[in-house]
């Protein structure tokens, strides 16, 4: 990419609109009732928000947002988890600031750094191991957090960490993965999607053969496409193609970025310091089968949980009211939530849907609020 305008020229998306609207006009179905067209990750719902591409649809398409925003899945018994081990005085916490405010039972992690523990904002896990280097004295844990867009950057740190002979270095895991959640998504009878805009960056990682099977299990039109509005629009058009002529296959829009195999090197990088938990818990979605990674044996002597023998904390609802798990399954909208722009705001946020610059909630504060 040279320019950024190359991918916001107003002509081209005009030209894109144009055909969208031919081609839904055509299909039966989207006369009987709007398409519902899955975008995975929250970046793309920030996307959609921002330049307004949903305002410029037909009616016939709908988008559901999807459980691609790590933060917004984070369950209360992981953040309990972090903070029991930040609040111990030896420790230097890191994490992503996105992570800050995600509510735990005893809070957040900004509630704790107000009560005097060491948590620290990173832009890059590698930051962490200067402070390890720097504070021997110190225990500093980065939370690793994200899907397969954000895990080479940890797992490369952990090599790194390795190679340097760093003790008083160590990771609170929670990376997940997208594949098992789309299919447990789709496993589930009571969720009509009708087609999917899968992340660009995840694919970035993992290829898009990994997606086949959403086309050949369940019959579903798929497209990995970028983030900027003629990406979208571009991929939106590929779909409407697809269900116009009655075809459900993978196909790629972000192929400046995206290859159909992945990027082999962080591939490797992964598949030598992760392996495969046994399930994992997603706040609003319960637990998944194989959808969370835990360290590799060669790597374990880094896992702070057991370095620092945490408890085990049980998964903790959300409140009743709270309808986070209907968003993420696309069952229904952020504003049709009841604590939606009162309860929960970004100032005062109740489900980590709010809290993400990612969260499909936070998007429809900024973008819509007023507006349904």
């Amino acid at each position: 990419m040279q320019y950024v305008d190359e991918f916001r020229d107003p002509e081209l998306a005009k030209t894109l609109l144009a055909h969208i609207r031919h081609k839904v006009s055509a299909i039966a179905k989207a006369s009987e009732r709007p398409l519902q067209l899955m975008e995975v990750c929250g970046g793309h719902t920030h996307a959609i928000y921002k330049f307004g591409i949903d305002q410029l649809l037909p009616p016939e398409i709908e988008f559901v947002h999807g459980p691609g925003c790590p933060v917004c899945v984070l369950p209360m018994g992981r953040i309990d988890g972090c903070i029991e081990i930040a609040e111990r005085p030896e420790v230097i916490f890191c994490t992503y600031g996105d992570a800050m405010r995600v509510p735990g039972r005893n809070g957040s992690l900004l509630d704790a750094k107000r009560r005097g523990a060491d948590v620290r904002i990173v832009y890059s896990p590698l930051d962490t191991l200067t402070f390890a280097e720097q504070n021997p004295d110190k225990q500093v844990v980065f939370f690793g957090l994200g899907f397969e867009t954000t895990m080479p950057s940890t797992a490369l740190t952990l090599q790194q960490a390795k190679r340097r002979g760093l003790t008083n270095f160590s990771i609170f895991c929670q990376h997940i993965t997208i594949i098992p959640t789309l299919r447990s998504l789709l496993e589930q009878p009571d969720v009509r999607i009708d087609g999917f805009l899968a992340p660009g960056h995840v694919s970035m990682v993992i290829g898009t053969t990994p997606y086949g099977f959403i086309a050949e299990d369940f019959h579903k039109p798929l497209v990995v496409t970028g983030f900027e509005p003629l990406d979208i629009l571009q991929a939106l058009a590929m779909l409407v193609d697809q269900i116009h002529d009655g075809r459900c296959e993978v196909e790629n829009q972000y192929k400046r970025i995206v290859s159909q195999q992945g990027n082999a090197l962080a591939r490797k990088a992964l598949d030598d310091v992760f392996e495969l938990k046994e399930s994992s818990e997603w706040r609003g979605l319960g637990s998944i089968a194989g959808s969370g990674v835990q360290l590799t044996p060669a790597y374990r002597e880094f896992d702070a949980e057991l370095r620092f023998n945490t408890q085990e904390h049980q998964e903790v609802a959300d409140d009743p009211l709270a309808r986070c798990g209907d968003v993420l399954t696309g069952r229904c909208k952020p504003n049709d939530c009841p604590l939606f722009g009162t309860r929960c705001t970004p100032q005062n946020a109740f489900g980590a849907l709010m809290v993400s610059s990612e969260g499909a909630c936070a998007a429809y504060y900024q973008y819509r609020r007023g507006l349904a």
